[in-house]
This record gives C-alpha cells, sequence and structure tokens, in this order.
C-alpha cells in the first residue's frame, strides 16, 4: 500500500512513541497532584511546554495543550472574540477549516458578531489590500489559516499580520497543516494566536497546542479545575503533551531536508499527472503551496469512484479534508476558489509524509491515468 493521506493523519513516529511510554505505564500521575507520582508527571509536561515554546519561539506561559488543532481553534476564536471589548465583528476567509468556520458561525448565531468573509483568488490566495480593506475600527479578531488542508495554498501570513498590527487587531492562524513543513516562529510570523495538532507530524491524535500571546486577553471555553494557567480545564494529557514536544523537535531538525526531497517529489508527480492524465487541473497555487501536497480535479468524472480505484491499485488518498468525510457536498474551499459544484465533486487530494520521495510518487501517477481513464468510461 502507498499512503498517500498524510494531511488527514500522520503514523506515531517509534521515537515519539518510545518517549511518551513511560508516561502511560509507570510515570501515570496526574500533573496537579502533590506527591511525587504527581510531581513526576509535572516535570514532564513543564520539559515539554518549553520543548514546544522553543518551537515556536515564545514563552513556556504561552503555551496551551489542547486535545486537537479543533479544540485549539475553538479556544483562539471564542476565546479572544469574548475577551477583547473592542467590538463584535470578525474577519476571515471562506476556505478555513470547519474547526474555524463553526466556531465563527456560532459566534454570529449566538453573540451578535458579524463576520466578513475577504475573498480568495483562483489559486486560494488572500489579497493583502482586500484584507486590509475588510478591517474596521470594531474588528476583534482576525483569523486566516497558514496553510489550506485541501489545496496546500500558502498564505503571507507575515504580510497580513503587520496589517492587522497596524490596526490593532489580534489575528489568529490554524497551522495544522503548516506543522513539520513551515517556519513556525511566531515572532517570525507576527501573529497572536497560533493553532496546531500532534497526528499531523508524528505524534497521536487527541492532543494539539494554542499559542496566545501573554497580552492577549482569553476567555475559557471549558471550565473546571484551572488547569493551563486557568485558560483550559481538565487533567492535562502528559503523554500526549510529551509526544507533541518530541515530534516537534524531530520535524524541526529535519525540517530543511524534509522540504527540499517532498518538494521535488511533489513538483515532478505534478508534471507528471498533468501531462500524461486527460482533463486533470492542479488545484491551490502552482509555487506557494506546501511542500507535500497536491490536488487535482478531473472534470467529467467522480472524486469519490477515482479514490475507489486507486485504492484497488493499493493507492491510499483522500477528495479532501478528512473532517467533511461522508458529506455529499462539493468542497467549500474548491467552490470559494470559483469551482463550479460539479467539477469539485471530482477532487483527489494526495498528501505524504517526509519518508515519502520522488521514487515512491513514480507509480502513482501512472495508477491515476488507469484510475481516471476507468472512471471516465464507465461513466459514458
Amino acid at each position: 500500500m502507498i499512503y498517500l493521506d498524510a494531511a488527514a493523519t500522520t503514523a506515531v513516529r517509534r521515537e515519539v512513541l518510545e518517549a511518551m511510554w513511560p508516561y502511560l505505564t509507570g510515570d501515570f500521575g496526574n500533573p496537579s497532584s502533590h506527591h511525587t507520582v504527581g510531581e513526576s508527571a509535572a516535570r514532564a509536561l513543564a520539559e515539554a511546554r518549553a520543548g514546544v515554546a522553543s518551537w515556536l519561539g515564545c514563552r513556556a506561559s504561552d503555551v496551551i495543550f489542547t486535545s486537537g488543532g479543533t479544540e485549539a481553534d475553538n479556544l483562539a476564536i471564542k476565546g479572544i472574540a469574548l475577551a477583547t471589548p473592542r467590538g463584535r465583528h470578525i474577519v476571515t476567509t471562506r476556505i478555513e477549516h470547519e474547526a474555524v468556520l463553526e466556531s465563527v458561525a456560532y459566534l454570529e448565531r449566538l453573540h451578535g458578531f458579524e463576520v466578513t468573509f475577504v475573498d480568495v483568488d483562483r489559486s486560494g490566495l488572500v489579497s493583502p489590500d482586500a484584507f486590509a480593506a475588510a478591517l474596521r475600527d470594531d474588528t476583534t479578531l482576525a483569523t486566516i489559516m497558514y496553510a489550506n488542508n485541501e489545496v496546500g495554498t500558502v498564505q503571507p501570513i507575515a504580510e497580513l499580520t503587520a496589517i492587522a498590527r497596524a490596526a490593532g487587531v489580534p489575528f489568529h492562524t490554524d497551522a495544522v497543516q503548516a506543522a513539520g513543513w513551515l517556519d513556525l516562529n511566531v515572532a517570525t510570523l507576527g501573529v497572536d494566536a497560533l493553532s496546531l495538532s500532534g497526528h499531523k507530524l508524528g505524534a497521536p491524535k487527541g492532543v494539539g497546542v494554542l499559542f496566545v500571546r501573554g497580552r492577549i486577553p482569553l476567555e475559557p471555553v471549558l471550565h473546571g479545575g484551572g488547569q493551563e494557567r486557568g485558560r483550559r480545564s481538565g487533567t492535562e494529557n502528559v503523554a500526549g503533551a510529551v509526544a507533541l514536544a518530541t515530534a516537534a523537535r524531530l520535524s524541526e531538525r529535519d525540517r530543511s531536508s524534509n522540504v527540499e526531497r517532498a518538494s521535488a517529489a511533489r513538483d515532478a508527480f505534478v508534471a507528471e499527472v498533468l501531462a500524461t492524465v486527460p482533463g486533470a487541473e492542479l488545484t491551490g497555487h502552482p509555487g506557494l503551496r506546501l511542500p507535500a501536497t497536491a490536488s487535482f480535479v478531473f472534470p467529467g468524472t467522480s472524486g469519490e469512484a477515482v479514490l475507489l480505484e486507486l485504492e484497488r491499485r493499493g493507492i491510499v488518498s483522500s477528495s479532501g479534508s478528512a473532517c467533511a468525510a461522508g458529506s455529499d457536498e462539493a468542497s467549500h474551499v474548491l467552490v470559494a476558489l470559483g469551482y463550479p459544484e460539479a467539477v469539485a465533486q471530482t477532487a483527489v487530494r494526495f498528501s505524504w509524509g517526509a519518508d515519502v520521495a520522488s521514487e515512491h510518487l513514480a507509480p502513482v501517477a501512472g495508477a491515476l491515468r488507469e484510475a481516471v481513464a476507468t472512471v471516465t468510461s464507465l461513466g459514458r
């Protein structure tokens, strides 16, 4: 089997599993407990927090461990919006992850917020001028993803945050897909809040991180024991935190070589698909994109049918966001990019991990050509 759905999830790395194992067995204590078993867990949690802070270039106190990217997005958006007295206006885009779109919809529906959606171009890019024009005196938050989970387009986050900062607007970015591939230094990016998920870079599912700059007020979404400095109650997932910090360290250590290898594989694969698969169209930006993501539409076919044909040939990929799996609706991302719904439903996304090189993708283009041909012939 060739696994090409890393944007949905990655396997847990052996080094990560070994690092977290002690905190699932002998050092199982609650980090809030005031005895030796609990104190051992608390030390591990503190070390994991410091490791993540080093990765992000921030203070350890700015790191909040969550259950994943969805919770991190919810806490950032609801927490900042409800705690900031500036106004009740939010700026975002229509290509965000469902966790972002549903969070702003909640604030609009139940708390009287107004939402402005900045348009993107055909490649999925946000125009800095359009973003600047959307900001108002009562804008309480801007939230725009770093890299898109379906088409892989990378946004000019540092340029957008500079505009937001000049207007006095807090800026959050969902960086879940960027982890392991792009620079996440929060000072360089200029963000006030940033969401991450461990299972996208070799840690297990069920752990994530929210960075929130210390000066930014944050209203808790979960209430209880006051863990995470009162910002996210609930007994901390110590093993998960250790796993995420370990995965972050390993991915950052190898990022340069991983990006070089993955980008070469991507470019060769895209060129082969566009040259040999009739009607194939690359979605997203041709250059400003993640190193290990390539998404196509095949007008006149069915994306789901192509995926089934690929799986019969030993290739696992997806039609887009795993969080929208099972939906009969066209991708909201591709519709926002201007694709007709019928074309959007033909999308197939390939995404891979750092261990995949050009030779691993070489047979995939041929299998894709066969799959598309089979689906096209059946549809006639």
